[in-house]
Order: C-alpha cells, then sequence, then structure tokens
C-alpha cells in the first residue's frame, strides 16, 4: 500500500523536473534568438524578399528540376535571372527617373515655382483665395531637399539589400523542399495545421507580391493613357506616381488624378478635366476589381486596415519595399494567431445529441412497433 504513493511521488517530482528544464531550455533558445533578430535586422527585409520569391518561383524550379532534370544551382540561378528582369530592372529604370526628376527640380527650381505661382494667382484671380505663399515655396524646398538626400541612403541600402536578398534565395532554391521538411519536423502543431498555414502563406504572398504591383502597373499604364490625351506635361513621371499611389487603401490612384483633374479645370482646361473625372471614376475605378476577378483563384481577400498598416509600418522600418513587406508581415501574424486558435483556444466541438423518439420505448409494442436489434 505504501508503494503507490511512493511511485506517485517519485512520477510528479519528475514531471516537475521535466518542465523546469523545458522552461529553462526555452527561454536560452528565446535569448538566443533575440540576440541573432537584434543583430542580423538590418538583413530582415532582405530575408522576406528571398522568403517571397522562393514562394513564387518554387513551382517553376520543381517543374525544371522534376520534369526537365535540371541541377538546382541551374535553376536557382535563371530564377535569379529572370526575376532581375522581370523586378528589378524595372524598379531601379523606375527609381533612377524619379531621382532625376526630383533633382532637376532642386537644381532648377524656377521652372517649377513660376509654375505654381502662375496657378496661386489664376486661383485669386477666380475665387479671391491664396494657397501658397513664399513662406511655403521655401519649406518645401527644403523639404524636397531632405527628401534627396533620404533616398540617397535608401538607394544604398537597397542595393546592399538585393545582394543580401539573392544570397538568401539561392541558398533556398538549391535546398528546395528542405525548408519546408523542416518547419513541419519543428514547429509544435498537427500536419494539417502547417498546411493550412502554408496554403494561406501563398495566398497572401502572391497577392501582396503579385496582385499589388500588377494593379499598380495597370493604374499608371491608364494614368499615362490619360496624361497624354488631356496633354497633361511629362506624362510618364505623373504615371509612375501613379502607380505608386495606387498602393494607398480607399484612395489609390485618385490620390494623383483627382488634383490633376483639378488642376486642369480651374486652368480652364474644361473638357480635360472632364475627360480625367471620367476616366478616373471608370477606368481606373474599377481596373482593381477586374484584376482581383482574373487572380481570385490564387489571390487572398485581404482587408484594408491590414494593408493601411502595414504600409505605414512598411514604408518606416523597410523604405520603398515596406509597401508589399509591410502587409505581408501582419497578414503572417493573421495567420499564425488563427493557428493558434484552432489549436489551443477553439472550444471542442460539442456531440450531438441522440434523436428523442417520438413515441416513447414503452408505449412501441402496443402499436406494433418491434425493438430494433442490436448488432
Amino acid at each position: 500500500t505504501m508503494i503507490i504513493p511512493s511511485l506517485h511521488t517519485q512520477f510528479m517530482e519528475t514531471l516537475k523536473d521535466y518542465k523546469v528544464n523545458r522552461y529553462f531550455l526555452l527561454g536560452i533558445i528565446l535569448m538566443f534568438a533575440i540576440f541573432l533578430f537584434v543583430s542580423l535586422v538590418q538583413f530582415f527585409s532582405a530575408f522576406l524578399a528571398a522568403i517571397t520569391l522562393y514562394v513564387l518561383s518554387r513551382p517553376l524550379v520543381e517543374m525544371l528540376i522534376k520534369r526537365w532534370r535540371w541541377r538546382k544551382n541551374l535553376a536557382a540561378i535563371l530564377v535569379i535571372v529572370l526575376s532581375f528582369f522581370i523586378i528589378l530592372l524595372p524598379i531601379t529604370l523606375l527609381g533612377t527617373m524619379m531621382y532625376n526628376k526630383v533633382a532637376g527640380v532642386v537644381n532648377h527650381p524656377d521652372a517649377v515655382i513660376n509654375t505654381i505661382k502662375k496657378f496661386d494667382s489664376h486661383l485669386q484671380e477666380q475665387f479671391h483665395i491664396s494657397l501658397i505663399s513664399d513662406k511655403t515655396l521655401e519649406s518645401v524646398k527644403s523639404y524636397v531637399s531632405v527628401l534627396i538626400t533620404t533616398i540617397l541612403n535608401q538607394g544604398l541600402s537597397f542595393f546592399s539589400g538585393i545582394i543580401m536578398m539573392y544570397f538568401f534565395l539561392y541558398f533556398l532554391l538549391t535546398n528546395i523542399n528542405r525548408t519546408e521538411a523542416a518547419i513541419v519536423f519543428y514547429l509544435p502543431f498537427k500536419r494539417e495545421k502547417i498546411d493550412m498555414f502554408g496554403k494561406e502563406l501563398v495566398a497572401q504572398t502572391f497577392s501582396n507580391a503579385v496582385g499589388v504591383p500588377l494593379i499598380a502597373v495597370a493604374q499608371g499604364s491608364l494614368g499615362f493613357i490619360a496624361y497624354l490625351i488631356t496633354g497633361v506635361e511629362e506624362p510618364g513621371f505623373w504615371a509612375v506616381i501613379t502607380g505608386f499611389s495606387s498602393v494607398l487603401p480607399i484612395v489609390g490612384a485618385g490620390f494623383v488624378w483627382i488634383p490633376v483633374a483639378a488642376f486642369l479645370l480651374l486652368s480652364g482646361a474644361t473638357w480635360q478635366g472632364v475627360f480625367m473625372i471620367g476616366w478616373g471614376a471608370i477606368m481606373m475605378g474599377s481596373i482593381d476589381n477586374v484584376i482581383r476577378f482574373v487572380l481570385a483563384k490564387r489571390m487572398a481577400d485581404v482587408h484594408p486596415i491590414v494593408t493601411v498598416l502595414g504600409v505605414i509600418i512598411g514604408l518606416r522600418y523597410f523604405g520603398i519595399t515596406g509597401l508589399i513587406f509591410g502587409p505581408l508581415i501582419i497578414s503572417y501574424f493573421m495567420i499564425l494567431l488563427k493557428i493558434y486558435y484552432i489549436e489551443y483556444q477553439k472550444p471542442p466541438a460539442a456531440k450531438p445529441a441522440k434523436a428523442r423518439p417520438l413515441i416513447p420505448a414503452y408505449m412501441q409494442p402496443f402499436l406494433g412497433i418491434k425493438k430494433a436489434k442490436r448488432d
């Protein structure tokens, strides 16, 4: 009789020691994780970009390796070259064009200032209001100078991040499927939960990394056509600005084309302003829904709040690339919360209650109803 309490006491002490050792080990792992994250935080955006390109290019690499019998390193090099010409080269050209435009404004501000003063005088003549003063112009000039310095610093960090991104991407592609196997092995979740996480991760990545740039290109192209028809100066430059502004939720490309339409109307170009309003409201206002309809099977339904907060966080910590990575981080966080809820917080489903018979059992023999035989 004394043996059972003794075994129980030993079991409880062993269980207590196991929990202490487990939490101690988790604490050490967490300390190392924080140290590594703080030390390598400048490469976090490069790693996130590599993960994004890995998710997008994985089907192509698997086809090259399995169907065409390519070597993994050759398939990885092909993806890197394609991503450079499809993604990085246009971004570099657009960034160079915007920098040259802003630098030209700073070096030769008289043309821009005269245009602004002419518009302000037109407002004073027609509506007796003035929006621009000499103090405002000086503050704008100083702000643009600071903006150029920021763009230069962002450009240097951007190119160093690109090198690290391709470094990570190469080793991810040459070790394809090993990363997924390690995640399945080490994460403390059931296999179906990890599969759900993988599917939603792919959908969110496709939605942010493909859908957002595709919408930006479509908005910029439509804006270029409208600016060309209405005779707006530098239509290519304003088309690029329109494409970037399409990332903004709710307002979107209207952040650019609405002021352009107002400027045309106030400048006396009536039909051009009316055309810009109609084109923007009908064509540019519906292209988002068209693209999302075409890509509906692959795109996730991203909530506008996620987009707004993601853009704010992304621009603050990752620069221009944060337009894509910011919403991605919040989307991944929401997926992890969903998995945690399903795994640990969701109440177990109640067992369905047995259907009560319409006629009580003791009355059934009198009505000629036989009992069901048990197997």
